[in-house]
């Protein structure tokens, strides 16, 4: 029973870090249920105004686009980067006229690489992601590279004393204090606001950097 257990766990840590094939199209509605308010509360604290260009790293079920194109309006832009080749292609199929327009564009890549130029970015989200990736420092780094100065990047984690009595999380999840996550955005260049959310039945913490000019 424990071995079944065990690779019903590691089959669910490494779809909701990498949502695919038949399982993951009910990982991705779950992800957009589950994390909906962190999620509207990241787009809330970015601050992003009409006009803008925004992103949302790392969208997963894609609940973050819409929200990002309302706030944007008609003349701004959301970029959706995913990792997922299978939610790139959900999120493909659920804003036609919005690519059609420009107003979203969507391409893989990861934290790490992203596929968006130097200082391209008014704001930027990414919610409950940085668990999958090895170098928290790289990820930072990234994150400033493509917000312009003065611009906003929002990172989302769970609280991780919380996250690590979850049964999905010793596989395959790195869960860091939230105190190491805004020392690695200090030292890319990007101070950081720290707001706490009661978001049961994990409370998130909402790191909001703002990238110095």
């Amino acid at each position: 029973m424990n071995g079944v257990r065990a690779r019903l766990m590691s089959t669910l840590a490494g779809q909701l870090g990498n949502p695919h094939g038949v399982l993951g199209k009910g990982v991705a509605f779950m992800l957009n249920r589950g994390n909906k308010r962190a999620i509207e509360a990241a787009v809330t604290a970015a601050a992003i105004t009409e006009g803008e260009t925004a992103a949302d790293l790392g969208f997963g079920g894609g609940a973050g686009l819409s929200l990002l194109l309302a706030r944007v309006g008609t003349d701004g832009i959301v970029h959706g980067v995913e990792l997922s080749p299978d939610m790139l292609a959900r999120a493909r199929s659920g804003y036609p006229r919005d690519l059609a327009s420009g107003r979203l564009r969507l391409a893989e890549g990861s934290l790490t690489a992203l596929p968006l130029d130097d200082d391209s970015l008014d704001a930027a989200i990414t919610v409950n992601t940085i668990y999958f990736v090895p170098d928290l420092d790289a990820v930072c780094a990234e994150l400033a590279r493509v917000v312009r100065p003065g611009g906003r990047v929002v990172i989302g984690i769970g609280d991780p004393d919380t996250m690590a009595k979850m049964p999905f999380t010793p596989y395959g999840f790195i869960l860091r204090p939230v105190a190491d996550v805004i020392a690695a955005l200090g030292k890319s260049g990007c101070p950081v606001d720290h707001q706490e959310l009661p978001n049961p039945p994990i409370p998130h913490h909402l790191l909001i950097a703002t990238k110095r000019s």
